[in-house]
């Protein structure tokens, strides 16, 4: 699934592409939208938030969420399309430029003042201009019980982390993934650490993994072989997805597991 800073850029490229534009079409293929038009409105602004992705128009908020396949492409007018037709779930035109949303896992169409609907539930952004730490580090302890790495993924927490940078993170602060988060040694330390691993993974791409995928190969600080294993079912709460079994990627000699 892409992660925040995936999104981040994805926003980036829709900006450049269509902000200050007037759409000339907008075709909405998801039953709920079917009738939904917005030409004649004018695209005013392209934002993330954790994993969302909202487009804003002069009388509506368009949020998408990409889940596992989701992916927005741009072409010039006219251009061929590069994925299947039959997956495209949006598609918004301008006189040169088509927006085109394939196989997103959520598409809706929000007034511009109920956009926060689709954001209250979840925690500070790591990518937003009010990125807030000590929010994140209060909503992460009110979970002592939990394995650090599964409550990285609970988007309640902190917006934007996923299962690669879940593993990166814990490395770089040689904490086990299993960890209870009572137990993390400074967890504002790892939460400041996530911040810093996606703004330079949103500004400085591409991120280059230190463990993830990176199973049967050597540490890069230490030499042991880097290992894979589930960790388990964290709530559907973490992407609104069942995390089941999500591989953790770990040195066991800089991250020795807990007792």
């Amino acid at each position: 699934m892409p992660e925040g800073d995936t999104v981040f850029l994805t926003a980036h490229r829709l900006r450049l592409a269509l902000a200050g534009k007037t759409l000339v079409r907008s075709d909405f293929r998801v039953p709920r939208y079917a009738t939904v038009d917005l030409v004649g409105d004018l695209v005013e602004e392209v934002g993330s938030y954790g994993k969302h992705l909202f487009i804003r128009t002069t009388t509506a908020s368009i949020h998408t969420h990409l889940k596992m396949e989701g992916e927005w492409r741009t072409y010039c007018a006219g251009e061929r399309w590069t994925r299947p037709r039959v997956t495209a779930r949006v598609v918004l035109g301008t006189d040169d430029t088509e927006a085109v949303g394939f196989s997103l896992g959520t598409v809706e169409v929000l007034g511009r003042a109920d956009e926060h609907t689709a954001t209250d539930h979840l925690g500070p952004d790591l990518l937003g201009a009010n990125w807030d730490a000590a929010e994140a580090v209060r909503r992460l302890a009110c979970h002592p019980a939990q394995p650090v790495g599964l409550a990285l993924l609970d988007q309640r927490n902190l917006a934007g982390i996923g299962n690669i940078y879940r593993s990166e993170v814990c490395f770089l602060r040689r904490v086990h993934p299993a960890t209870p988060v009572a137990a993390v040694p400074d967890l504002l330390a790892l939460v400041n650490e996530a911040h810093r691993v996606l703004t330079e993974a949103a500004h400085r791409p591409p991120w280059r993994a230190l463990v993830y995928g990176r199973q049967r190969r050597p540490c890069q600080r230490c030499g042991t072989r880097i290992e894979v294993r589930p960790l388990g079912e964290t709530s559907p709460a973490s992407d609104r997805l069942t995390q089941r079994e999500r591989g953790i990627y770990y040195c066991p000699r800089c991250q020795p597991e807990p007792a």
